[in-house]
């Protein structure tokens, strides 16, 4: 799909105007241009463009409100000026995978004051032995190349602070990791002698109850017996003689 049709999808009944972000990546320019991009897009903050074939921005309009541009992966070798008089408000530029080879053909973006992070991954600049000390000494307004600040610590995703931890961090964060899992371990055990103390105890108390209630039985059983040997006899059955009832009879 050619890049004016594919513009005309992204609007569907929407105008210029209300279009903050613009995405036409992998559709086709003609004859390495831009097309179908004008200043009616006045509050346009994002316009993403890669994989389309570009060699040349001449024709991106002038866009006061654009903040970031994505030019990755097209055959741009120059010609930057008119990002430095259009895009006066850029913070993040894009040119990775571009045919850019010195340091000259990017002196027009000292003009961009508020342009933050700059990319230019695969191109051949890259390859200059003092390539990130020149861009930065070039470029004074950057705070990320290539996704790195001067300190070579890595921009987070908001491009807040970089991402940068020193060795001592990393070993007391691995310190402090170290302990709270003894802690846990620790409490672990404790809790585990807790819940066999609770289970002896348990024991004991059955078996105290059990004691408890085997000699309540005993005694009722004892008290049965005597019972039984007070009680008279039942109908029909003689009763035992005793030595004092036959003395009674002699006499």
């Amino acid at each position: 799909m050619d890049m004016k049709k594919r513009v005309s999808l992204e609007l569907r009944h929407r105008s210029p105007a209300e279009v903050q972000e613009l995405v036409l990546d992998n559709c086709r320019s003609g004859e390495g241009k831009i097309e179908g991009i004008t200043e009616e897009f006045s509050n346009l903050e994002l316009l993403s463009l890669i994989n389309v074939g570009l060699t040349s921005v001449a024709d991106l309009p002038k866009l006061p409100k654009l903040k970031r541009l994505e030019l990755s992966d097209n055959r741009i070798s120059g010609g930057l000026e008119v990002l430095a008089e259009r895009l006066v408000n850029l913070t993040h530029l894009n040119l990775s995978g571009n045919k850019f080879k010195d340091l000259s053909t990017l002196e027009p973006l000292k003009k961009l004051p508020q342009l933050k992070s700059l990319d230019l991954f695969n191109c051949e600049v890259t390859n200059l032995g003092d390539y990130r000390d020149s861009i930065f000494r070039l470029l004074p307004q950057l705070t990320y190349l290539d996704g790195y600040d001067v300190d070579d610590c890595e921009a987070s995703d908001s491009d807040g602070e970089g991402e940068c931890l020193d060795e001592e961090d990393d070993e007391e964060g691995e310190s402090e990791d170290f302990e709270e899992e003894e802690e846990e371990d620790e409490e672990d055990v404790v809790a585990e002698e807790d819940e066999d103390e609770d289970d002896e105890s348990g024991d004991d108390e059955d078996a105290g109850l059990n004691g408890e209630v085997d000699s309540e039985g005993d005694e009722e059983e004892e008290d049965e017996e005597e019972d039984d040997e007070d009680s008279p006899p039942a109908k029909g059955e003689k009763r035992k003689r005793e030595p004092d009832d036959e003395d009674d009879e002699d006499e």
